[in-house]
């Protein structure tokens, strides 16, 4: 360990996991090109060189290689978690030992611990904050409010932090620009879809070890990332129930070949049950009382309220870890329902995350959209923005360009007819 990394301040589980954790950021640089790109052309401008950029992100390897890209463009960077089971641990040691960065991210924290990191990041007066879930603003605007001169704004990368941000906007309570990283095509698309599709089935095959085949997969909500779920639970062989409040995505469920119900009902048939709507309570006490014995339950939104666990808890007579990230919950009648990964999101907290290949435009969102905030964010009034439609057609672009794909181009006379109104039938 080097003079600077013992005098920087951090804290992680253990700083020996470094080599580790720097073969596996490698290993995940290989599928992400997107960053690369960016990162060649970040060393070369170093549009962040004086920035400070306060992160509070789930500490993975796809995660590690943004901030990364940002130190070489010159930002002074600090990152904690934003899920007290999401961090991994080889990584945060990692970007301490290699990168000199200061990471306070230790996988398992207590709720204390991860509010203290988050408190400890916010310590460098950001400009501009990089949030997933939205705690760290939260904290920013409600506990260090002295700090909210220094930014010029910031980046969400979920569902449910972009819901909390448009509400605390809607009550004028929202003090810098906020761009919605989430709602960028290529994150709905890609990130949302494939990655939550195949993390969340990964993760719970992982805490479980059950075969999907033949089973009856509940999939609470038909946004996009429990369209990606339902696709991927589908394809391993289970019959899949959606479960819907919004009378569009139910009918969309429908016409995409799921059978749709309301949850109370959908409750007495499943094996397995995963929730991905950003709201609470989505499985509840009533659900608990009519599922089979062995059901299973995961879930895969940013927080951990979608499974009310203290229900379930108030409801049984013994609770047992029976695998590393499976605890089973007996019922007074003699039932057992099984939790995955403590009822956090089950692809992070029972598995590795998104894949590195969907996280590269994803982050790419992050970087572009950081640098869009420095040039523009003093022109912004306080809100939250969409993603500049310029910026997510450069990541599809950069995107295929990597994988060698080439597309077509309009021509002069196609252009021409696109932009004029008067031709039509036979002109």
């Amino acid at each position: 360990m080097t003079e600077a990394v013992k005098e920087l301040k951090y804290d992680i589980a253990d700083i020996n996991l470094a080599e580790r954790g720097r073969f596996r950021m490698e290993w995940a640089a290989r599928e992400m090109p997107v960053l690369a790109l960016l990162e060649e052309r970040f060393k070369k401008e170093q549009p962040f060189k004086g920035v400070r950029i306060a992160a509070a992100m789930h500490v993975t390897s796809e995660t590690a290689n943004l901030m990364r890209i940002l130190l070489a463009g010159g930002a002074e960077a600090a990152l904690c978690a934003s899920n007290p089971l999401s961090t991994q641990d080889d990584i945060a040691a990692a970007l301490v030992a290699y990168y000199e960065m200061p990471v306070f991210a230790i996988k398992g924290e207590s709720t204390e611990q991860y509010f203290d990191h988050i408190h400890r990041v916010l310590d460098i007066r950001p400009n501009i904050t990089m949030d997933d879930g939205m705690d760290l603003v939260a904290t920013l605007h409600t506990q260090r409010q002295e700090l909210l001169e220094n930014v010029i704004g910031g980046t969400e990368e979920t569902t449910t932090g972009v819901i909390r941000l448009r509400a605390m906007a809607a009550q004028g309570k929202l003090k810098f620009p906020v761009i919605a990283v989430n709602d960028a095509m290529t994150k709905h698309f890609f990130d949302n879809r494939y990655g939550t599709g195949q993390s969340t089935i990964d993760g719970i095959i992982r805490a479980t070890n059950v075969l999907l085949a033949g089973k009856v997969f509940v999939v609470g909500g038909y946004g996009w990332c429990s369209k990606g779920i339902a696709m991927r639970a589908k394809g391993m062989g289970s019959n899949v129930i959606v479960t819907e409040v919004d009378p569009l995505k139910a009918l969309e469920a429908v016409m995409d070949g799921f059978r749709v119900m309301p949850m109370q009902e959908a409750a007495k048939e499943g094996h397995i049950f995963c929730s991905a709507t950003g709201d609470i309570h989505v499985l509840d006490r009533p659900h608990f009382e009519v599922m089979r014995d062995g059901a299973i339950l995961a879930n895969s939104g940013h927080f951990d309220v979608e499974i009310n666990l203290v229900a379930l808890r108030e409801m049984s007579t013994k609770i047992t870890r029976v695998r590393d990230s499976l605890d089973e919950y007996t019922l007074a009648d003699g039932r057992r329902i099984y939790v995955a990964g403590e009822g956090r999101l089950v692809n992070l907290a029972a598995a590795e995350g998104h894949p590195s290949a969907v996280m590269d435009m994803s982050f790419a969102n992050q970087a572009l959209a950081a640098e869009y905030l420095l040039e523009h964010g003093k022109e912004l009034k306080p809100d939250v923005y969409n993603v500049p439609e310029e910026l997510d057609r450069e990541i599809a672009a950069l995107k295929l360009k990597a994988m060698g794909i080439q597309i077509d181009t309009l021509t002069p006379e196609q252009e021409a007819y696109l932009n004029e109104w008067s031709m039509g039938t036979g002109t």
